[in-house]
């Protein structure tokens, strides 16, 4: 059982979904294991219901880039996940969601009365979708399908699923060889894989044995293979454990995750390795926290 000092962490649990009266926060902002958690909390209980409404309230990031009203009387088909976006599909069009810093989704029959912090509801014959964003860095934004230029803006870039059987090895390997930035920083940049954010990829690359400073060109085969296995193992966990709740994170149904207890170097500075007892370190990467073990990850 990993030691809990040093970790600061709110879990809570309610059911049925309620709003807290306040905001919630994400410091750091929700990384793949969260939005899929988030996915996967309301995609079976939404999917087929008839849109009946959409709200927009204070301005986001990007516009919803359509008139809110045309979403009426449109079906949701199903609820897919794409890095860290969520895709919501109609039966004409779909909507491309991101939480930004500081979103989070909730999904439920009934819902208070929209706060000041509640910028997007779809309201639907099976429930109400609402994404509440504090920071107002997230956003909704309408693509006629997939493969339009302002979806292509914004899915284009991504790197291959980590979770997914397109993410191979030998690809993966070939990817860093060709690359001589920090290893830490290449898989943050998404473009190689996606979703490979700052936790778990502290975390992954604990578990392979490599220091994050390392140049990613200079990893052998051997050890990318372990790195790529770590990088699985460590989002499934993430994931089967509800992903992390360093603040105030909740799925739809109003449920905290706990992976964060399961922390081998992530927000453990100072603290000793489970694994050899060895302070962890922390380094600025990019403007980055970087957790490691200076003798578990000697290069």
């Amino acid at each position: 059982m990993p030691h809990l000092e040093g970790i600061r962490f709110y879990l809570r649990f309610t059911f049925p979904p309620t709003f807290p009266s306040l905001p919630f926060r994400f410091l750091p902002m929700p990384e793949l294991p969260e939005v899929e958690v988030t996915r996967l909390s309301f995609a079976d209980r939404i999917q087929g219901a008839r849109v009946l409404s959409a709200r927009v309230g204070k301005p986001l990031r990007w516009a919803l880039g359509c008139d809110p009203m045309d979403l009426a009387g449109r079906t949701v088909l199903q609820v897919r996940r794409r890095g860290k976006y969520l895709l919501v599909e109609l039966d004409e069009g779909l909507l491309l969601v991101h939480l930004g810093m500081s979103g989070s989704l909730a999904f439920a029959d009934m819902l208070p009365l929209p706060g000041p912090h509640d910028h997007f509801d779809l309201g639907t014959d099976r429930g109400i979708l609402r994404l509440h964003d504090p920071r107002r860095f997230g956003a909704v934004v309408y693509a006629p399908d997939e493969s339009s230029p302002v979806a292509q803006k914004l899915l284009g870039h991504l790197g291959v699923e980590p979770l997914s059987d397109d993410f191979d090895p030998a690809r993966f390997y070939a990817g860093l060889h060709a690359r001589n930035t920090a290893v830490k920083q290449v898989l943050l940049g998404g473009e190689l894989v996606v979703g490979v954010g700052n936790i778990y990829c502290s975390e992954a690359l604990f578990g392979a044995g490599i220091r994050p400073t390392l140049a990613a060109s200079r990893i052998s085969r051997p050890r990318a293979e372990r790195l790529w296995r770590a990088i699985r193992e460590v989002l499934a966990r993430a994931v089967e454990a509800g992903g992390s709740t360093l603040r105030d994170f909740q799925n739809a149904e109003g449920r905290s995750g706990y992976f964060q207890l399961q922390a081998m170097v992530y927000g453990r500075e100072g603290l000793p390795c489970h694994v050899c007892a060895t302070p962890i370190k922390a380094i600025k990467q990019g403007q980055r926290s970087t957790f490691f073990c200076s003798k578990c990850q000697k290069s």
